[in-house]
C-alpha cells in the first residue's frame, strides 16, 4: 500500500538529521539532556534529587512544628544568643581577659558602671570572664554529649540486632553503669587522669551513655519487626547493610532527641567537675569560676557577684537545653503530649 507521495505505509522513523540534511553537532545531544535535567524534566527527577527533596521538605515541616512550642523557640533563642557571645568572645573581651598579671580593676571589687558584673580576686573583670567561660562550657559539654550518644547508639544498635549472648553481656554492662552513680564514676575517672579538657569529656561520655544505649535498643527491636527489614534480608543484605541503612536512620531522631537532653547534663557535670578541682587549671569555665569563688571565699564574705553570673550562666543554659529536647521529642514523637 503506497500514499499519494509514492511511500510506503509504514511509520516514519524520527530524523536524527537537521532540516537540511546534516548529522546534530557531537554535543547537542548532551547539551539537549541538561537542558531537560535544569528545565525539570526526566533526570531531575532521579534518586538523588528526590531524595534530598524529601529531607528538604521534611526539615521544613520540622521546624513549622517546633516553632509552635513557645518554650522550645525561647529555649533556642537563649542557645543561640550564649553561642554568639562564645564565638565571639576575642573580638568583645579580648584574648588576655584571663591574665593575672595585668588585670584592669582591684581584687573583689562589687558591680559597677566599668565592671558590670565586678572583679574577682585577682582584679579581673567576672563579665569578661564569664563570656570567655562560655567558649569552654559549652565544648565540652558538646563534646561529652556526642561522646556519650556514639557509645550509647553503638551498643544499643547492636544489642538490638544481633541479640543472643552478646545483647545479653552488653546489657548486662548497661545495667552495670545505671545502677552506679555517674559523678562518682566521672570524679573516679577525673582522679586517676590528668588535669585537662580532655580528661574532663572522656570523664562524662563515658559514664553517660547507658540511657542512649537503653532507648536505642528498645527502638531498634522494633525497627527490626518492620516488613522492610525481611525484604533486604531476604534480597541479601548482610548486617552491616541492615544496620546502617534501616536501623539507624530510624533510630536517628531518638537520638537527636537525646543529645540535646545529655547535653545539658554534660555541662552541669563538667562545671560540677571543675568546682571539685577536678577540671582544667589552665582555662577559664563556668565551674571553674565558681570554685575560684569557693577559694577566695566569697560565700563567707558575701560577695555575691563572684557566684551568681557564673551560676545563672550555667542554669540558663542547662534549661534552654532541655528546653529544646521538650520540643524536639515532641516534634518527633507527638503522643508525649509536651505542652507548647
Amino acid at each position: 500500500m503506497t500514499t499519494d507521495n509514492g511511500t510506503t505505509g509504514k511509520p516514519a522513523a524520527r530524523s536524527t538529521t537537521a532540516g537540511d540534511g546534516t548529522p546534530p553537532a557531537p554535543g547537542t545531544l548532551a547539551a539537549a539532556t541538561a537542558t531537560a535535567s535544569a528545565g525539570g524534566g526526566p533526570a531531575a527527577t532521579g534518586p538523588r534529587a528526590l531524595a534530598w527533596r524529601r529531607r528538604r521538605d521534611s526539615a521544613v515541616r520540622f521546624w513549622r512544628q517546633y516553632r509552635t512550642h513557645r518554650a522550645g523557640v525561647l529555649g533556642l533563642a537563649a542557645l543561640l544568643l550564649f553561642a554568639l557571645l562564645a564565638l565571639a568572645a576575642p573580638l568583645l573581651v579580648g584574648s588576655d581577659v584571663d591574665n593575672v598579671t595585668d588585670a584592669p580593676g582591684s581584687p573583689m571589687e562589687s558591680p559597677s558602671r566599668e565592671f558590670p558584673f565586678g572583679t574577682d580576686q585577682f582584679g579581673r573583670n567576672l563579665l569578661g570572664l564569664v563570656i570567655w567561660g562560655a567558649r569552654v562550657s559549652l565544648l565540652v559539654g558538646l563534646l561529652a554529649a556526642v561522646l556519650s550518644v556514639a557509645i550509647g547508639t553503638l551498643i544499643g544498635v547492636t544489642a538490638g540486632h544481633f541479640r543472643g549472648w552478646y545483647a545479653t553481656v552488653m546489657m548486662r554492662v548497661t545495667d552495670w553503669f545505671l545502677v552506679m552513680p555517674t559523678l562518682v564514676l566521672a570524679i573516679a575517672l577525673a582522679t586517676v587522669m590528668s588535669r585537662s579538657l580532655v580528661t574532663v569529656v572522656v570523664a562524662i561520655g563515658v559514664t553517660t551513655w547507658p540511657t542512649t544505649a537503653r532507648l536505642v535498643r528498645a527502638q531498634t527491636l522494633a525497627v527490626e519487626t518492620r516488613p522492610y527489614i525481611e525484604r533486604a534480608r531476604a534480597l541479601g543484605g548482610g548486617h552491616w547493610h541492615v544496620m546502617s541503612r534501616h536501623v539507624l536512620p530510624n533510630v536517628m531522631p531518638l537520638v537527636l532527641a537525646q543529645t540535646t537532653l545529655i547535653i545539658s547534663a554534660a555541662i552541669l557535670a563538667e562545671a560540677t567537675l571543675a568546682f571539685l578541682g577536678l577540671g582544667d587549671p589552665t582555662v577559664v569555665s563556668w565551674g571553674g569560676l565558681l570554685q575560684d569563688a569557693r577559694e577566695a571565699g566569697a560565700v563567707s564574705a558575701g560577695r555575691w557577684w563572684y557566684l551568681v553570673p557564673p551560676g545563672i550562666a550555667i542554669a540558663v543554659v542547662a534549661l534552654a537545653f532541655t528546653l529544646c529536647g521538650r520540643a524536639v521529642e515532641s516534634v518527633l514523637n507527638p503522643r508525649l503530649g509536651v505542652s507548647r
